[in-house]
């Protein structure tokens, strides 16, 4: 029996982390997978690796492989120390193993694929293990209004193309799993998965926060002073808002319900963030009126300033 280095496939430590472990499978059989390789190797690279993810991912198998030691060389001939093939005999019968097989007739993948039960007698080979497919990611830009409607997407994922569909309330930054749509399993081996990351595009009036949507409202000084009703745009057609008198800049006016749909259903609500605009041109009846206000008006924005 061959000698492999499990940690070297993976190019990780051997004290590394499950996470880290799984990481670097992840970035490796992405590289490698046949579906995105088509160089001379990849697959028996994307089989190396994987061999080494399935025992260095099980906390038992990654124990019973560490207890082989670091004396060994990648490929170097070896038969495990005779305490080891007691203790190893010992979890194969455990978990329905065979006992009667030979060591001298494994490779190594097939030795810790015993531990499941899969082997019997000289083992599956390397050829006939299954392999899950490789697990995808894609990053899907959608405006406000893909997102807050739901919308399909053609995506080319490795060779092939699909057909993507995403739900109403899709939000910036969340993360959809498309079961089966990932790399394709071998010998049997399940479908990866596909995970698509949503990001939207910046829209001219509205900023997402989750569902809910935030809009600057510009209102003149008379409106904000004296109240008004004003129309208000969102996502499903404008709408008519109360501004209430004394309306003060930085005001928050909500509008329940009028921001994004949510996946289960209802909406986020639409916060209108009052600006107090001035007219940048007077004609000679305006001037008269604002200096009249000015004259007449007892209020002074800066009387704090005394106080302090």
């Amino acid at each position: 029996m061959k000698y492999k280095d499990y940690y070297a496939a993976l190019g990780v430590p051997r004290t590394a982390a499950a996470d880290d472990i799984k990481k670097a499978y992840r970035k490796l059989a992405q590289k490698h997978h046949p579906d995105v390789n088509k160089e001379a190797g990849a697959e028996e690279k994307f089989k190396e690796i994987a061999e080494a993810y399935q025992t260095l991912k099980d906390p038992e198998k990654r124990a019973a492989y560490d207890q082989l030691g670091t004396s060994y060389q990648p490929g170097q001939e070896f038969r495990p120390p005779p305490d080891w093939e007691q203790q190893f005999r010992e979890r194969a019968a455990a978990g329905n193993g065979a006992e009667s097989f030979s060591f001298d007739d494994l490779d190594l993948g097939d030795l810790f694929e015993s531990l499941r039960g899969h082997a019997r007698g000289g083992g599956r080979t390397r050829g006939n293990m299954q392999f899950p497919g490789e697990t995808y990611e894609a990053t899907v830009h959608l405006s406000l209004e893909d997102a807050n409607r739901g919308t399909q997407m053609d995506l080319q994922i490795g060779d092939r193309k699909i057909t993507a569909r995403i739900p109403k309330g899709a939000t910036d930054g969340m993360r959809l799993r498309l079961r089966g749509q990932g790399g394709k399993g071998h010998n049997g081996g399940p479908d990866g998965d596909l995970y698509l990351n949503v990001a939207l595009h910046p829209h001219s009036l509205f900023r997402p926060t989750g569902h809910d949507l935030y809009l600057d409202l510009p209102l003149t000084p008379w409106e904000a002073a004296l109240g008004a009703t004003v129309e208000v745009p969102t996502l499903d057609g404008a709408v008519n808002l109360k501004v209430p008198p004394n309306t003060t800049a930085g005001r928050k006016l909500r509008l329940a319900r009028k921001g994004l749909a949510k996946p289960s259903g209802g909406e986020g609500d639409l916060y209108a963030i009052v600006q107090i605009v001035n007219p940048t041109v007077l004609n000679e009846r305006e001037r008269e009126l604002f200096k009249e206000l000015g004259e007449q008006s007892k209020f002074d924005p800066r009387a704090h300033f005394a106080r302090s």
